[in-house]
């Protein structure tokens, strides 16, 4: 057993660490300081969405050494809010307080090349894909793959960024130089295939080795940004089944303690392939928040102290939408008429709105998918159309 894995429960009381100021950092703090944890943030970003509900906020460089070693010596525990925190920052503070989940993971889920390489490799399904240094790979791997594929960055892509459709020879210098990869640069030709819906699940692992899946969420996007999830996901009992399955297998070939999300294409004949994975809670698992016996944070806050998952179970059906920017360009949004449509809000504590910038989400409980997809979506419409 690992030194991580044989400590005793850190028992509320206990001061946890979180690396990234974000929102997920926030949700997670809130679900902490609710079980009667302190919470500390570090962040380069002052006031930052996880610092403002924190206990303290340490505002420094991921690569200052000396403020890592003065987190270590306020927390006793640590876990990430986003996975592009540098894996020699996990590192570093692993040889002084657990950390989970570990650098191991973080260095396969922050790099799409390793992240499919690992996932091949271990026999999941995933996207035919090329390595590509220059303009000259993406056109051999395109024709490889037989034409029409996504060029993407290796690394720092979310929410669509960093990545390019491209069609033809002709197109892959001007993607190349689109997503400004440079002579040096490296990225992943996947081969594009054409998938129904996508859908996604969200696993806690805690270190004595429990699994506890949620059930699947089912995703719809606008812009390459999520836009709506549902629960239960509008799928086959046995593609549900298959899809927890293979997200529970993942997060054990990865030995990860933590929260796992993966994210799958359901193309013709309702086959699965595994589109990307984050290490953390995810923006699709929001509705467990209020619609599931242990939100995905509070199964975040569970494991990193050593306690045991809780119950996943789905309490009623339920729908999220997302708040982007775009709401304020014409104003302050209008909240009473929204939330008289029965649904929970939750803003994440940002200045500044701007046009794709995740502010908040709102989430509708019904009798019925349907029922809650549609108030939710009323309910957003309302932030911004007088009348409705």
């Amino acid at each position: 057993m690992s030194a991580a894995t044989d400590r005793a429960p850190l028992e509320p009381g206990a001061t946890l660490g979180v690396l990234g100021g974000g929102q997920l950092g926030r949700m997670f703090t809130l679900a902490a300081r609710s079980m009667g944890y302190r919470v500390h943030s570090y962040s380069p970003a002052a006031q930052s969405p996880a610092g403002q509900v924190a206990d303290r906020e340490w505002v420094f460089a991921y690569e200052d050494a000396d403020a890592l070693r003065r987190f270590s010596e306020a927390v006793d525990a640590v876990t990430i809010e986003f996975e592009n925190v540098p894996v020699a920052t996990l590192e570093a503070l692993a040889e002084r307080v657990p950390v989970r989940p570990g650098s191991r993971v973080l260095a396969v889920a922050q790099n799409r090349l390793a992240e499919k390489t690992f996932l091949e490799g271990q026999g999941f399904p995933v996207t035919s894909f090329r390595r590509a240094r220059g303009p000259d790979d993406v056109a051999r791997a395109l024709a490889e793959l037989g034409g029409d594929a996504i060029l993407k960055t290796a690394g720092a892509g979310y929410d669509g960024k960093g990545q390019a459709r491209i069609e033809d020879a002709d197109a892959a210098a001007a993607a190349w130089a689109t997503l400004g990869l440079g002579p040096a640069g490296e990225a992943i030709v996947e081969a594009f295939v054409p998938f129904d819906r996508e859908v996604s699940v969200v696993v806690a692992r805690g270190v004595s080795g429990a699994v506890v899946p949620f059930d699947v969420f089912e995703n719809h996007h606008e812009r390459h940004i999520l836009d709506v999830t549902c629960c239960p996901a509008g799928i086959a009992p046995a593609l549900a089944e298959r899809a927890v399955e293979l997200a529970c297998e993942v997060l054990v070939a990865l030995d990860v303690v933590g929260v796992l999300c993966v994210e799958f294409f359901v193309g013709p004949g309702d086959a699965l392939r595994i589109n990307e994975i984050a290490p953390r809670p995810h923006n699709s698992g929001h509705l467990t928040i209020d619609a599931c016996a242990t939100s995905q944070f509070e199964q975040q806050v569970r494991v990193l102290c050593g306690l045991p998952p809780g119950s996943s179970r789905l309490l009623t059906p339920a729908a999220m939408v997302n708040l982007l920017g775009d709401l304020w360009s014409e104003g302050t949004p209008r909240w009473a008429a929204a939330l008289a449509r029965d649904v929970k809000l939750h803003l994440y504590g940002k200045a500044e709105a701007r046009p794709g910038r995740k502010m908040g989400h709102l989430t509708a409980l019904a009798t019925t998918v349907a029922e809650a997809r549609a108030r939710a979506l009323q309910a957003r419409r309302a932030l911004v159309e007088p009348g409705v």
